[in-house]
């Protein structure tokens, strides 16, 4: 009977021991290391080139690839490091010099063959996220530096969300600021001591052209979100962003061409009169909201808004819907579209339509009235016990996707990206 009570008495002080564990355990913020490993390639053609004073070909290619490393130092806490490199060739922006090449000027359609064609960016950034042990906070902070040959920027911030109402609630706030730099380049005609034989119009050449003594420019932002599960089946967030941004907002070697002085050429190619010259503060408040709506085991249905407005007069609509549609177990496809209206900036005009009597003018048809359409899919492999294993790595989701993107402009634009997420099983 003493050897019958010993077992019951261990056994259930066994259970007790384990109803304790299992009250106070916490399950890790990130079980094991993370990679993810992302690339993109983008193509684009146009015939508004800022440039070149809104005509002009827009040109472009770039291919990006970066990695993402989360690191987790305890149960609590999180490192991450973001690096990339992003790698572009750009027609409209080797016209910044079209003498820089072959010294044959033919027109703003054509690219010139110098160094201006191409350059690169890359980017670093660390952040680190604190978890507390009810899972209910995180806060963190984050340090930022990107650089490529004519624009530096280095940047901080901090986030702090809470979860409550048994997690059906959740508010975040977070703030960044960054400080950025232009290594200033004009169009080579405005350039001190250019002289070209070959200049024809009427008169002289002369633009009174007057350089930036401002080359830096900030930005800081803070973004308010509000998310909320309203049922087994629909979940909603908001976010307020309020950015405020100073300095040179301009883009210094972007052409434009007034209506009221004349023109001048080298072959086909004009020669500027001034470059965009915009206020030195922009205020910028997007306010979008999601609404996720879980139809069925096979499909969801994910839709975004975002109203925007800043005090240069511009206006603009997205939306944008995604139906992921599960196929099985681990492949998930999702057909995306999305529609983009814009009102046109005060200091917009076409070229030749500004004229030199003017404070502010640009020529950006990034600033323009016009809509767009962006229409792409995407096919996801996700397995969350990692069982395809590379090099110790389990391959625990992989990303293809595509995109097709029009602008009434007529700029026309593709993209197609490639991400991994790899996990540390050892």
């Amino acid at each position: 009977m003493r050897y019958v009570l010993f077992i019951i008495t261990l056994l259930f002080s066994i259970v007790l021991y384990a109803q304790e564990n299992n009250a106070t355990y916490t399950k890790r913020v990130l079980e094991r290391t993370e990679i993810d490993l992302l690339f993109s390639y983008y193509d684009q053609d146009g015939k508004n080139a800022a440039v070149t004073g809104g005509e002009g070909t827009e040109k472009l290619t770039d291919a990006t690839s970066n990695i993402i490393v989360r690191i987790p130092l305890n149960d609590n806490d999180v490192l991450t490091v973001d690096a990339g490199i992003s790698a572009y060739t750009s027609a409209s922006s080797s016209n910044v010099n079209p003498l820089d090449g072959s010294n044959v000027v033919i027109s703003p359609f054509n690219a010139s063959s110098g160094a201006s064609k191409s350059d690169k960016l890359v980017h670093f950034k660390g952040s680190y996220e604190h978890s507390s042990k009810d899972r209910n906070t995180v806060v963190g902070a984050n340090i930022y530096a990107a650089k490529e040959f004519d624009y530096s920027s280095v940047g901080f911030g901090v986030n702090y969300a809470h979860s409550f109402n048994e997690k059906n609630t959740e508010i975040s706030v977070s703030g960044q600021v960054f400080l950025d730099k232009w290594n200033v380049q004009y169009p080579i005609e405005l350039r001190n001591s250019f002289f070209d034989s070959r200049v024809t119009g009427s008169g002289t050449y002369a633009p009174s052209f007057i350089g930036f003594s401002n080359h830096n420019r900030n930005s800081y932002s803070l973004s308010l979100g509000l998310s909320q599960i309203l049922g087994k089946k629909v979940q909603a967030s908001l976010v307020a962003d309020f950015i405020l941004q100073n300095g040179l907002l301009s883009t210094p070697f972007q052409r434009v061409y007034f209506g009221d002085v004349n023109d001048f050429f080298i072959d086909d190619f004009q020669l500027a009169d001034d470059v965009e010259r915009l206020p030195d503060t922009r205020f910028k408040l997007p306010i979008g909201g999601r609404l996720n709506y879980y139809l069925n085991d096979t499909f969801v249905l994910r839709s975004y808004y975002r109203f925007y407005w800043d005090d240069w007069g511009v206006n603009s609509h997205t939306i944008s819907l995604e139906l992921p549609v599960k196929l099985n177990a681990v492949f998930t496809l999702y057909p995306t579209y999305r529609f983009y209206n814009q009102s046109q900036a005060n200091n917009f005009y076409k070229k030749e339509m500004a004229v030199s009597s003017l404070t502010y003018y640009t020529s950006d048809y990034d600033l323009s009235k016009f809509n767009s359409h962006q229409y792409g899919a995407g096919l996801r492999y996700k397995d969350i016990f990692a069982e395809l294993k590379i090099l110790g790595f389990g391959l625990k989701t992989l990303d293809i996707r595509g995109a097709m993107y029009n602008r009434s402009t007529g700029l026309d634009s593709f993209i197609v990206s490639l991400g991994t997420t790899f996990v540390n099983v050892n």
